[in-house]
């Protein structure tokens, strides 16, 4: 839905109005210089042919130097799977754990893209309701499942996993034998908590992240996997049939970019300043936190104040003042009618004219 509210917003750009954008998970920002410049020398010297499916060994070797500056971590290279954008890791992971039929948990609220790849693979996505009450955590204990898919920081709360509750998560899936997924493609952007890493606690686990959030490279569509050791040859295997590689000239640019941690720090300081002056204007608005916003760059809030069919709320608020929004029915199909996500990756200067547009739309009786 997300993506229909972006197309709605070009419509009305075509049309000469500005729209203020904090639907989508887009970085302000671009790749860095340094990636820009090293693609452009790549492609003045370099083919940019096919790579290994498994990607560029210096890619794969600097992606396992980023797991020991963040968590500490000595992790083989030839553990990692450069990939198409986190998409494809999905692919590759549901594909390589899964069979036809078998269920997998997602959370409810939670990455729409998750149900809809889990259907396209003939396997059964499993809604997991979560709530404020319960930090968003996922109940297991009365679900049969195969496999579970978890991310934190979480897409569209922005709740974040205690190590010690992502620990008693990992040791149920390990006890009932069920495959554990953990999404990390907001690791990095974390504020007042820390992130864990699901491989701080154990090697089976599949981790799935990318360069396209804290790295500002949406676009590029690329990003990694680590798996355990075992399973590498299968997802070789499968990469090789269905993507070949991940773009070769994407990898370039992310060699570069492992190396502009200093520009990226930058960036989530400005998101942290974003995360302020949001949360203080919902607050005047009377719209209520659905969770404590700790990482990525979303807030998720109760709208029942306002409207009980947000589809309609975000719908009409792009309509009348040109602010972009996305329904919480993306995320949770059963309880999103009452909540909606705002994304704070944008400029300050947009976050404040939204916030201004926002508070004529609901001083105007809405």
């Amino acid at each position: 839905m997300v993506m229909d509210i972006m197309d709605q917003a070009r419509q009305i750009e075509r049309s000469g109005k500005r729209v203020i954008h904090l639907e989508v998970g887009q970085p302000s920002a671009g790749a860095s210089q340094e990636a820009i410049n090293a693609v452009i020398n790549s492609i003045n010297h370099h083919p940019l042919g096919y790579t290994v499916s498994l990607g560029l060994p210096e890619l794969r070797e600097g992606v396992s130097l980023l797991y020991k500056k963040w968590y500490n971590l000595k992790i083989d290279p030839s553990r990692v799977i450069i990939t198409s954008g986190s998409s494809a890791a999905f692919i590759l992971a549901f594909s390589s754990l899964f069979d036809e039929g078998e269920r997998v948990g997602v959370t409810e609220p939670g990455y729409p893209s998750y149900r809809q790849i889990l259907k396209s693979l003939s396997l059964r996505p499993v809604g997991l309701p979560t709530s404020k009450k319960s930090g968003h955590i996922p109940n297991l204990s009365e679900t049969m499942v195969d496999g579970l898919i978890l991310a934190s920081p979480a897409n569209p709360t922005g709740s974040i996993l205690s190590k010690s509750d992502l620990k008693k998560i990992t040791q149920e899936c390990y006890d009932k034998k069920i495959s554990f997924i953990s999404d990390e493609i907001y690791h990095g952007l974390n504020y007042e908590k820390r992130c864990t890493s699901a491989l701080e606690i154990t090697d089976e686990v599949y981790v799935i992240n990318s360069f396209s959030k804290y790295f500002s490279m949406t676009g590029w569509r690329i990003g990694w996997m680590i798996v355990p050791g075992a399973h590498v040859r299968t997802i070789e295997k499968l990469a090789q049939n269905m993507f070949i590689c991940a773009p070769h000239v994407s990898q370039v640019a992310a060699l570069a970019a492992l190396d502009t941690i200093a520009d990226a720090e930058n960036l989530k300081a400005v998101y942290k300043t974003n995360r302020r002056i949001l949360m203080q204007a919902l607050s005047e608005l009377g719209l209520k936190l659905e969770a404590e916003p700790d990482g990525g760059f979303y807030i998720y809030v109760d709208v029942t104040s306002k409207t009980e069919n947000s589809l309609e709320l975000v719908s009409d608020i792009l309509r009348r003042v040109g602010v972009a929004l996305t329904s919480g029915l993306d995320f949770d199909p059963k309880r999103g009618h009452s909540t909606v996500r705002f994304s704070y990756a944008c400029s300050t200067s947009d976050l404040q004219e939204g916030i201004k547009r926002l508070r004529q739309y609901f001083s105007d009786g809405a």
